[in-house]
């Protein structure tokens, strides 16, 4: 999708918030470890290659993707950190994956044999960190035995550079820690059964780290809390207090585009949701669906000018339209998302009022939106 510079709509990113967020993760570090950017999803939504830079200047010694593409990116931009892949790589790209000096997540026996012939016919060397599924039921060795089993295959197996061990936390953000315990347990079950010597073993993400819970890992793969978001923040529920200081780094703007004078029984929008209970302005928004603002957002308020506007009919893919207090000049300045927190209309609102969470809110903002980095 090609983003649409001639359109006044726009998602704006401030590096120096993002810059600070990962200084004062760095400062929360214990001793000796390392902080590793997570810029999957485009840097949800954010930018992956700008806050790359940005990150790795402020202390980054590493990267997280989900995606090979995302990790021969960042190699193609520049960027010469480890890179490691948190999902699975079908086999048939492994050869990529070494060549460009990127680690791959290992997540079963029956991979790493594949994998294994592969790597030995080109004779090539593979980092990979194994994967555990210590309760979140995603990808992972989750057996004993097989978990074994892989270990006895990699032992002396000189075409993998076995970098890593880590798990994934279901429930780290929430303030009932009894299925964090039970994962930190099964995690320590399978690290007790290693007969090879990860470089790192790894088990925090945001919410482990800003959130002190008390687990060992080597590296923090430092994700949503980048962009000053609370990893706490379930729908219309208040975020458990972070230990790091955090600053939301994304906004989204437009204009008026268009505004007109609608009469009493006038209709807005598909389906006629709306309708004119006497004579009103009505705006219109150069932006829909199509730019990941949801058609839940109908009823939402937005500002535009100094004022907060209530969204009056369906969103549409490219256009949705406001109410107005009166009319407003064309080119009137609106903001759908605010990066001050405390705005009615800042980025935690807009993902309550959709009934999901900040994380979808950012990674749905489409390229067809323009970013604007300052």
């Amino acid at each position: 999708m090609i983003p649409t510079i001639h359109r006044p709509a726009q998602v704006n990113v401030n590096l120096d918030a993002i810059k600070q967020n990962v200084k004062n993760e760095v400062k929360h570090l214990a001793p000796k470890q390392q902080l590793w950017a997570v810029v999957k999803a485009n840097a949800y939504g954010h930018g992956s290659v700008p806050v790359a830079y940005v990150a790795e200047q402020a202390g980054a010694t590493g990267f997280c993707v989900a995606t090979l593409d995302e990790g021969l990116q960042l190699r193609e931009k520049g960027i010469t950190k480890p890179i490691l892949v948190l999902g699975i790589v079908d086999p048939k790209y492994v050869s990529v994956a070494s060549e460009n000096n990127i680690s791959l997540a290992a997540a079963s026996l029956e991979w790493l044999k594949e994998v294994g012939e592969i790597l030995q016919i080109n004779q090539q060397i593979l980092k990979i960190h194994l994967a555990i599924d210590s309760g979140m039921g995603r990808i992972g060795f989750s057996e004993k035995e097989e978990f074994l089993a892989a270990n006895q295959y990699l032992e002396g197996n000189k075409n993998f550079d076995i970098e890593g061990m880590f798990t994934h936390f279901s429930k780290a953000d929430s303030a009932d820690t009894e299925y964090f315990d039970y994962q930190v347990k099964r995690f320590k079950e399978m690290q007790s059964l290693l007969t090879v010597t990860p470089k790192y073993i790894h088990v925090a993400n945001t919410a482990t780290s800003i959130f002190n819970r008390k687990v060992k890992s080597d590296i923090v793969r430092f994700g949503i809390g980048i962009y000053g978001l609370n990893p706490s923040s379930a729908p219309n529920t208040n975020d458990l207090k972070s230990e790091v200081t955090l600053k939301p780094a994304l906004s989204f703007t437009s204009e008026l585009s268009f505004v007109k004078q609608i009469h009493k029984g006038y209709g807005v929008g598909y389906g006629v949701t709306f309708k004119a209970k006497k004579d009103e302005w009505i705006g219109t928004v150069p932006v829909g669906y199509a730019d990941g603002w949801l058609r839940q957002m109908q009823g939402f308020k937005i500002k535009v000018g100094e004022e907060y506007c209530e969204i009056v009919g369906r969103i549409c893919m490219d256009q949705f339209m406001v109410l107005l207090p009166h009319e407003m000049p064309v080119g009137t300045k609106v903001e759908l998302i605010s990066s001050d927190p405390q705005a009615p209309n800042n980025i935690k609102a807009v993902a309550d009022y959709a009934g999901t969470i900040h994380y979808e809110i950012a990674c749905l903002l489409s390229d067809r939106l323009p970013r604007k980095y300052n």
